[in-house]
């Protein structure tokens, strides 16, 4: 399988995107106007804390206060305490350095932790944790237990916090790792002094731009190449390279050709596509997302597709299908939160099993960690996606103003009856002789047109005159009842 990773740099925004086999898999976007806080180091102050939540909110500096919940304080502090009781750990007016690890979503504030975390390539440095940790993405007993033994020599010979492995560290050798560890601890030091010296609600430390968070987290064995447009984006990854992995120079490329960089793999028409609420398969059948504030749902149509040799057969092919572009779905728009699943309902066991078992391996490559349930009867699949950012759709769009994000609009019938009764109800209130009603183009039609009937029965039985104007600002929703 070939895999590249395409950079797009503009001032405005840096843009991701991972292409496995040529199609795109997964897109990151950072705009210069809306860096993400994930990583970010502050001085809060606490400004209030809820008992009945066992959590508190945090001032950091930003518009909207922080969230820090009880679970999300240091281990090291609620092993010292052992309470259950967040009043026992925070006061309204105590200063608490924290990090950011799930940006502000939609209405709601930043999530807090006060266990700090440092990455780097190999490892993620945990000064306050207590025990060592290894990558479930490395499966190998034997590498497993020679990274923890690396870690915790480390650990005790330089009386520290602990680290943990992450999956880049497989069959690194030990004077790598020990490298990078050691310069995490240097990293720390450097910002442990800017805590001692920092005034509440400053800002302490930032994570690195998004270009260099791409090479140190994204990158893996069998990445060909990571292209990117942009000189001075070049000779800085280039930089960051010859420090932590000189090894993947060679793969590090400016691009400098004519067609856009998305476009050699059509990244900007699968944006597109991933903004849709329907994505079409292969075989003829589709997928319908509709995401809310509470979870987001995807419904598995055949459509076209008819199958070969049973009704059965056809439903089955179309599962399959559909669980392989759902996971690539979830990736690419970045969905998180509760996701239910609407397959077409299976009367085979084996056919449900299949399925989940095709869902589960595409998911295996997503970053995000998920938890997935069995099919039940009826066909539906309840799963979690770990969400720590907005996604596509909340960055790149916003609600209409037409129908406030609903997705559908009153039909022009619809408002034409609520004017009548709006006529009747001002008619009755203010006893005038002549109204103006403002409405657009389409509701005008229809009032002129198809309701003529209705409005001379409603001027003789009112005893009113009547007069419109179409506004071609209006939206369909849209109208205005004036007394002249």
């Amino acid at each position: 399988m070939s895999e590249e990773i395409l950079i797009n740099v503009t001032p405005p925004e840096t843009r991701v995107a991972v292409i496995e086999n040529g199609v795109l898999q997964e897109l990151i976007i950072e705009r210069s106007c809306k860096v993400g806080l994930i990583g970010n180091i502050y001085k809060g102050e606490i400004c209030r804390v809820l008992p009945g939540m066992q959590a508190a909110f945090v001032d950091i500096g930003l518009p909207r206060t922080a969230f820090l919940h009880l679970s999300d304080l240091c281990p090291k502090d609620l092993e010292k305490k052992g309470s259950a009781n967040i009043e026992h750990y925070l006061h309204e007016g105590q200063h608490v350095i924290v990090q950011v690890f799930k940006d502000p979503l939609g209405t709601k504030g930043a999530r807090l932790t006060t266990d700090i975390s440092i990455p780097s390539r190999f490892q993620v440095y945990m000064p306050y944790s207590l025990n060592t940790g290894i990558s479930q993405r490395i499966e190998s007993l034997e590498e497993r237990t020679r990274l923890k033994n690396c870690l915790e020599q480390f650990k005790q010979a330089n009386n520290c916090g602990s680290f943990i492995a992450r999956t880049a560290a497989e069959c690194v050798e030990e004077s790598v790792l020990i490298a990078d560890m050691e310069f995490l601890l240097k990293l720390w030091e450097s910002i442990h002094i800017k805590i001692a010296t920092a005034a509440p609600k400053q800002f302490i430390h930032k994570d690195l731009p998004l270009s260099v968070r791409t090479l140190r987290d994204l990158y893996r064995e069998g990445i060909e190449r990571v292209r990117v447009d942009s000189k001075e984006t070049y000779q800085r990854l280039i930089e960051f390279a010859e420090i932590f992995v000189p090894e993947i120079i060679p793969v590090i490329e400016h691009y400098t050709g004519e067609c856009p960089v998305f476009d050699i793999y059509s990244v900007e028409d699968e944006i597109q596509k991933a903004l849709a609420r329907k994505v079409l398969l292969k075989s003829g059948g589709h997928l319908v997302f509709d995401q809310t504030e509470s979870m987001t749902t995807v419904d598995v149509n055949t459509g076209s597709y008819v199958g070969g040799r049973n009704l059965e057969e056809t439903i089955f092919k179309t599962n399959l299908e559909a669980a392989q572009t759902i996971a690539r779905q979830l990736r690419l728009r970045n969905l998180g939160g509760i996701i239910i699943i609407d397959f077409i309902d299976m009367k085979s066991t084996d056919h449900r099993d299949q399925v989940l078992q095709a869902l589960e391996r595409h998911l295996e490559k997503d970053r995000s960690k998920t938890k997935i349930t069995e099919v039940s009867i009826l066909g539906l699949v309840e799963m979690t996606r770990k969400r720590t950012q907005e996604s596509l759709e909340h960055i790149l769009c916003e609600p209409c103003p037409a129908c406030g994000g609903r997705g559908v609009l009153k039909t022009a019938e619809t408002i034409c009856l609520e004017i009548f009764r709006e006529i009747i109800r001002e008619v009755r209130q203010y006893n005038v002789q002549k109204i103006l009603v403002l409405a657009s183009h389409e509701v005008v039609e229809m009032l002129l047109d198809e309701k003529a009937d209705m409005l001379t029965e409603l001027e003789l039985f009112l005893n009113v005159q009547i007069k419109f104007r179409s506004e071609t600002s209006y939206n369909q929703e849209q109208y205005d009842v004036v007394l002249l």
